[in-house]
């Protein structure tokens, strides 16, 4: 049997981190909580059919119109309980249509989707839980007021994903991103990579192509040139991935670059974007400017953004800096999108 030797737990990095910063004990112990529920989320994931049909629908939705999975509302009472363990005042869940109020006196707020991609359960595709962790506001008004803050303010963020290995992908105060995976004999989380770095360039994009007809010139502008290749103004081939799971293509993109486009179009409900600001991108967008990629609505960084509420909608673009800026180019300089015959045959000299 392989032996697990030389690598950081999970506990010691914490353990450490709080010794070089007191301050940082409460996030410290809201991520053991995190860390803790998913491994056992991650044992009833493993089971797949064995458990039940963890995919299948039950007649609710949550507060972005899905239609909940019996594993949805399982995750969300999972890290909600988890969360009274720990110095959490109050959280925000996807599966919830307010905030949670736990212990007003806690100095933390966490927003979380509990199980991202749940309609890929039954599929056998990596899914996830993704958080963020906020200051809470001395003077809130109300237990949404922690919550309308700027990504940037996040005290830790980051994801868990259940896949062939479990992992825990988060950065800590102002610390770079940390990749710990779940040794399944020992219930323990080890370090895997420690801070990686998202490559500069890449010919790796994501995106949901079936959805084309929807988007605005820039998006379209964009994709085009990826798929003219070699002989087209970005003079590279590229390939597309789309799992349909963020943190499985985050997590991709973390170790081999790309880009991954989730944009806002033309669709009832999706002229603002799809994903939600709070719990999807501010993770996301910190986990990845941690491991120097970037992450905008299309051309705005995402962490600048204050939320107008805590279930608010946002485009979301993000990796390596190149793709991601130019895609910002795209938006903000005509000669990119525009699609008349004086520009068929544009180059991109000017980038």
């Amino acid at each position: 049997m392989p032996q697990i030797a030389g690598t950081q737990n999970f506990d010691a990095y914490l353990d450490q981190a709080v010794a070089l910063d007191a301050r940082l004990d409460a996030a410290a112990r809201v991520l053991r909580a995190i860390a803790a529920a998913a491994v056992d989320m991650s044992s009833f994931i493993d089971l797949g059919r064995l458990y039940g049909q963890l995919g299948a629908s039950r007649a609710n939705t949550n507060t972005d119109g899905d239609v909940q999975k019996e594993l949805d509302v399982l995750a969300n009472d999972m890290f909600v309980e988890a969360f009274t363990r720990a110095p959490v005042a109050a959280v925000v869940s996807e599966e919830m249509s307010e905030p949670l109020v736990l212990d007003s006196a806690g100095p933390l707020a966490v927003a979380i989707d509990p199980l991202d991609g749940s309609s890929n359960i039954d599929a056998n595709v990596s899914i996830g839980t993704i958080f963020s962790v906020l200051p809470v506001l001395a003077k809130a008004n109300g237990a949404e007021a922690h919550f309308l803050q700027p990504g940037r303010l996040q005290i830790a963020a980051g994801f868990v994903i259940y896949g062939p290995q479990t992992s825990i992908v988060f950065a800590l105060g102002s610390g770079q991103t940390q990749i710990f995976t779940l040794d399944r004999r020992a219930g323990r989380f080890h370090q895997a990579i420690s801070a990686p770095v998202i490559d500069r360039e890449s010919a790796e994009y994501a995106i949901n192509a079936s959805n084309y007809r929807h988007w605005e010139a820039p998006v379209r502008a964009f994709i085009d040139d990826c798929e003219q290749g070699a002989e087209g103004p970005l003079k590279r081939d590229h390939n597309m991935r789309w799992t349909g799971s963020l943190v499985a293509d985050t997590y991709r993109i973390l170790l081999r670059g790309g880009i991954f486009l989730y944009p806002g179009d033309q669709r009832a409900g999706y002229n603002h974007g799809r994903l939600r600001l709070l719990y999807e991108a501010n993770p996301v967008a910190l986990i990845v400017e941690r491991a120097a990629g970037i992450a905008t609505d299309g051309v705005h960084p995402i962490l600048d953004i204050v939320p107008s509420a805590i279930h608010a909608r946002v485009p979301l673009v993000f990796g390596s800096a190149g793709p991601v800026g130019l895609v910002a180019r795209y938006h903000s300089d005509p000669q990119f999108s525009e699609r008349a015959p004086l520009f068929g045959k544009r180059g991109l000299m000017r980038i």
